[in-house]
C-alpha cells in the first residue's frame, strides 16, 4: 500500500501538469497575467511551456497580420464620390514589443475575434489605412486610380508607415499593401461613357469630311481640266473619221450628239 500511494501522486502530479500549462504556437507571442491581474513584461516566445495553475497567459499572433478596409467611399481629384475602395493590409509585430503595445496602449486599439484570439493594434491599423486611403485617393481622378493601382498602394503604405514612424511605434511593420476594389460613382462612369460615344462620333464626321473634302477636289480637277477633256473628245472623233475614211472602220458611226431619226417619210410604192 506505502508503494502504491507515490504512484498515485506522480499520476495526479502529470495530469495537474498537463492541464495547467500553455504552449504558446508558432507566430505568437504570450504575457502571464498573474492572479491578481497584474501582466508581466517578458514576454513568452513560441514553443515554450507555461503553467496556468497560478494566474493564465494570453497569446497574440504577430505575424502577418491581415486588415480589410472595405466600402469606403472617398473624394477623388475630380471632387466626385467614389463608389466602393477596398484595400488589404498586412502587418507584423516585432515579438519585443507585445509587452509594451498590449501594456501601455488604449484596449480600442486591439481586436478580440469570436474565437478570442487578441489582435495587438488592429483596430489602430485599419484606422490608420482609412485615413491614408482618403488622403490618397484625393490626388487622383476617379477614372484614372485603376490605371494607377501600384501606386496608390505605394503612396497609401508610405503615409501608414510616415504615421508610425511620427508616433513612435516601431513595433509595427506594414508589410504589404493591397488595392481590391476601385469603383467610381455610377454618374462619372455614365459621363465617361458619353464622352466615348461624342468621341466616337466626331471622328466618324471627320472621315466624312475628309470624303467629302477629296470629292470636292476631284469634282474641281475635273472641272479645271474641262477644255482638255473636249480637246481629248475632238481628237477621238478625228481618229474615227480617218479610220473611216481609209476603209479600216467596218461599223456605223453614230455622231455624240445624235437624236434620232425623225420626219421620215416611206415612199409610196
Amino acid at each position: 500500500m506505502k508503494k502504491t500511494i507515490p504512484a498515485i501522486l506522480l499520476v495526479l502530479v502529470a495530469a495537474v501538469g498537463a492541464t495547467g500549462c500553455t504552449i504558446v504556437d508558432t507566430g505568437e507571442v504570450g504575457l502571464r497575467v498573474n492572479f491578481d491581474k497584474t501582466i508581466e513584461n517578458s514576454e513568452l516566445v513560441a514553443g515554450s511551456f507555461n503553467q496556468t495553475l497560478v494566474g493564465h497567459v494570453l497569446t497574440f499572433p504577430v505575424k502577418d497580420v491581415s486588415v480589410d478596409v472595405k466600402d469606403l467611399m472617398p473624394l477623388a481629384a475630380d471632387n466626385s464620390t467614389m463608389k466602393d475602395f477596398d484595400i488589404s493590409v498586412v502587418y507584423n509585430i516585432t515579438p519585443s514589443a507585445v509587452s509594451e503595445l498590449y501594456i501601455n496602449k488604449s484596449r480600442s486599439f486591439h481586436m478580440v475575434d469570436n474565437t478570442g484570439d487578441i489582435y495587438l493594434m488592429h483596430n489602430y491599423i485599419y484606422q490608420t489605412a482609412r485615413n491614408a486611403i482618403y488622403k490618397t485617393a484625393r490626388k487622383y481622378e476617379a477614372l484614372n486610380m485603376n490605371d494607377s493601382r501600384s501606386q496608390i498602394e505605394q503612396e497609401i503604405q508610405e503615409i501608414m508607415v510616415k504615421t508610425l514612424i511620427d508616433e513612435k511605434l516601431a513595433g509595427i511593420v506594414i508589410s504589404q499593401v493591397r488595392v481590391g476594389s476601385m469603383v467610381p460613382s455610377d454618374a462619372v462612369k455614365a459621363s465617361a461613357d458619353n464622352l466615348v460615344r461624342a468621341k466616337n462620333e466626331e471622328k466618324t464626321k471627320e472621315v466624312e469630311v475628309q470624303i467629302a473634302k477629296k470629292e470636292a477636289e476631284r469634282i474641281a480637277a475635273l472641272n479645271a481640266n474641262a477644255g482638255a477633256i473636249a480637246y481629248m473628245q475632238a481628237q477621238a472623233q478625228m481618229k474615227i473619221a480617218e479610220g473611216i475614211a481609209e476603209g479600216k472602220v467596218n461599223t456605223v458611226v453614230i455622231p455624240y450628239d445624235f437624236k434620232g431619226m425623225v420626219n421620215i417619210t416611206t415612199p409610196n410604192k
